[in-house]
Formats: C-alpha cells, structure tokens, sequence
C-alpha cells in the first residue's frame, strides 16, 4: 500500500504540478484579458463622458437661444408699441393745444378735453410717461433745446418753458422734450 501510496501521490504530484505549470499562462491571459477590458472600459467612460459633456453643452446653448429670443422679442414689441404711440403723439398734442385755447363754457370743449384725458390715460396703462422739464435742469437725453434765453427767475442751465412735451416707455425716450433753456 505504501506503494500504491506513493504511486498515487506521485501522480497527484505530477497532475497538480502540470496545472502549475500551465496556470501562469492561463493568469497572464486573464490578466491581459482583463487589462484590455478594462482600457476599453475607460475608453467608453470617456466617450460617454464626452458624449454628455456636449449634450449639457447643446442644452445650454439652446436655452441661451430661447432667452436671446425672448429678449429680442421683448425689445421688438418695445419698440414697436413706441413706434405706434409716437404716430399717437401729434393727435393728442393737437389736442392739448386746443384745450390751451378753448372758449369758457363750450360743451364741445369739455368733450375734447374727455377725450384728451382718455388718450392721456390709455397711454399711461401701456407704460407711456411725459417728461417732466419744467424747472429741471436739462439733460440732452431727455430735452431738446430750440433756445437759449437770458432769464433771471430761473438758473442758468435749466428749463424755463416746455414747447412740446416730451414721452418715455420703460426707459426708452419715444420723443425729447422741446424746451426753452435760461442763459
């Protein structure tokens, strides 16, 4: 039996030292298996992250975009309520003018003036102010001088009369105040 033993271990010995022998070659390939796996990995980590990076670069460009636009498109309604209510602004100077002159105790006088003061408030709601210049010192973003005249009640630089009122909407002058500047 100890033969037999020996025998049989010798054999176990031979069988366990063959997969030894071959298991450094099987690891070596598992590990480079392991290692190409593992750079393809990365390198599809990478690309994603790549692919990602440009998709939040495109989302923001496109929200960028639809800001851009809405701002382009709020500043093209501005403009064009300006230009709408600059055509306005003669009628409703006419009627200023008219009320200046008007007779005592006219029916018709009064109903202009109704009207003067609907079209006042109506441009009011939409955001229209008048300048005021009187007494104020001029600023040439707001007033346009027609004349420099010499006064001695009011400061040199500011505004003794207003010819034609002027209109802002938002911050946006529609149209500069005529005005009369003491010397």
């Amino acid at each position: 039996m100890t033969d037999n033993n020996k025998k049989n271990e010798a054999e176990e010995v031979d069988k366990t030292q063959a997969p030894v022998e071959e298991m450094p070659v099987e690891q070596e390939q598992a590990n480079a298996e392991a290692d190409a796996l593992k750079s393809q990995l990365a390198e599809m980590e990478a690309k994603a992250s790549e692919y990602k990076d440009g998709w939040l670069r495109s989302q923001a460009e496109f929200i960028n975009y639809k800001n851009r636009m809405a701002r382009d498109n709020e500043m093209m309604y501005v403009s064009m309520k300006g230009d709408i209510v600059k055509k306005v602004l003669p009628a409703l100077d006419d009627l200023e003018r008219a009320l200046q002159n008007r007779p005592a105790d006219d029916a018709w006088a009064s109903g202009i003036e109704l009207i003067a003061r609907k079209l006042q408030n109506i441009l009011e709601a939409e955001g229209v102010k008048r300048i005021v210049a009187e007494g104020a010192a001029f600023d040439p973003n707001f007033h346009e001088a027609i004349s420099h005249e010499p006064n001695d009640d009011v400061e040199s630089g500011h505004v003794i009369a207003v010819v034609q009122n002027g209109y802002i909407l938002g911050e946006r002058v529609i149209r500069p105040a005529l005005v009369r500047v003491a010397q």
